[in-house]
């Protein structure tokens, strides 16, 4: 087994405790509202949606995987970090055992926020996992961000 790591960065004009709640505490409600045509629904299958909590992705018909379930290792809304593991899901194919996510937000000195996200892909047996096989789903993460952050903008009192 070898672990792939990437670290990303996304910097947004949202204060990082509002993109907190909607994009992570809310996302089984907004998500699927801004993005119909990707996200059909998010169930919390297991716990309340904090910690421990099981959560499982339906995927828009017509798309790439049908659905996704992770584990919400941690949320924590006061150091505003979230970390969930993949467990289950078209997206794990049979050269990915599990995927591993880190997000961290900080407040940037203009009153906005930098989201920094590590993902380690644990993989099965000597499969070497290269950067290009992971974009589209980076891509599908940023445009998900992209739209949270567009809704909070058009919606200055949500989420404070």
């Amino acid at each position: 087994m070898a672990i792939t790591t990437f670290i990303d960065e996304y910097s947004s004009p949202i204060h990082p405790l509002r993109i907190f709640k909607a994009s992570i505490v809310d996302s089984h409600n907004l998500i699927p509202k801004l993005m119909p045509q990707a996200i059909k629904s998010v169930e919390i299958i297991e716990g309340n949606g904090g910690s421990g909590s099981i959560k499982k992705i339906n995927f828009a018909e017509g798309g790439n995987f049908k659905s996704l379930k992770y584990h919400i290792d941690e949320l924590n809304e006061e150091s505003l970090t979230y970390k969930y593991t993949l467990i289950e899901g078209d997206a794990l194919v049979d050269k990915l055992e599990k995927i591993t996510y880190e997000v961290k937000f900080e407040k940037t000195a203009d009153g906005g926020s930098i989201s920094k996200v590590t993902s380690k892909y644990y993989t099965v047996g000597d499969f070497m996992l290269k950067e290009e096989e992971v974009k589209a789903g980076k891509e599908k993460v940023i445009g998900m961000y992209k739209a949270v952050e567009a809704y909070l903008v058009q919606n200055p009192n949500a989420y404070v």
